[in-house]
């Protein structure tokens, strides 16, 4: 069985048994067409396994999608200077977040804001988000999980002093979104706008 996000059951069940009523009224077309539906939103929560890499400094992208940016990061929330790396997901992505390095939850902060669409850089600023600021021996780095055009709800598993291993899952953000990835300035970068990128696989960079 293809394994699913916890937070999509609620979702996932409902047109299931819909479909199941509409068969036993021998109503199969509509009971077919629900549970195409039904489909559609498991694969949307699907959690598929993942080979973590293991190295010393390496960042692993915290999400599925494409990088859509790579910029010098205006926030202070470091306490330095920083770079952002944007992912873009589509409905079409896993949307599980993952920690991007073996770290300490050190702060999470929720904002309200607005749903632009994710791909817009604009959104980084103005969307609603959660910034997950980790903290471990070689700096701090900092997730952060915007919602999009479509996504109106951010799923954060994690909580303040909690310890995280690289690859961890951390929450999710339903129905398209933007993961920003925040390094120290001083941190390689491995990826280009346009690169695709895996959660937990892909490695984006790297602290020395």
């Amino acid at each position: 069985m293809m394994p699913i996000a916890r937070e999509g059951w609620i979702f996932i069940l409902p047109p299931i048994g819909l479909a199941v009523m509409l068969w036993a009224l021998e109503w199969q077309a509509a009971a077919l067409a629900v549970l195409v539906v039904a489909v559609a939103v498991a694969l949307f929560f699907r959690d598929p396994p993942r080979e973590i890499p293991r190295g010393e400094g390496l960042i692993v992208a915290p999400a599925d999608g494409t990088v859509v940016q790579v910029m010098p990061y205006s926030g202070d929330e470091l306490g330095g200077k920083a770079t952002q790396l944007s992912i873009f997901l589509s409905v079409l992505d896993v949307h599980v977040n993952r920690a991007p390095f073996p770290a300490v939850v050190e702060r999470v902060d929720y904002r309200a804001g607005g749903f632009r669409l994710a791909w817009h850089n604009e959104a980084s600023v103005t969307n609603e988000q959660n910034l997950i600021v980790l903290k471990a021996p070689e700096g701090r780095l900092a997730v952060k999980q915007i919602a999009g055009f479509l996504a109106r709800r951010i799923v954060c598993r994690v909580v303040t002093g909690q310890k995280l291993e690289v690859g961890e899952r951390i929450g999710m953000i339903r129905f398209g979104s933007r993961v920003d990835l925040i390094v120290p300035a001083g941190a390689e970068v491995y990826v280009k706008p346009g690169d695709r990128v895996k959660g937990g696989i892909s490695v984006m960079g790297a602290v020395r």
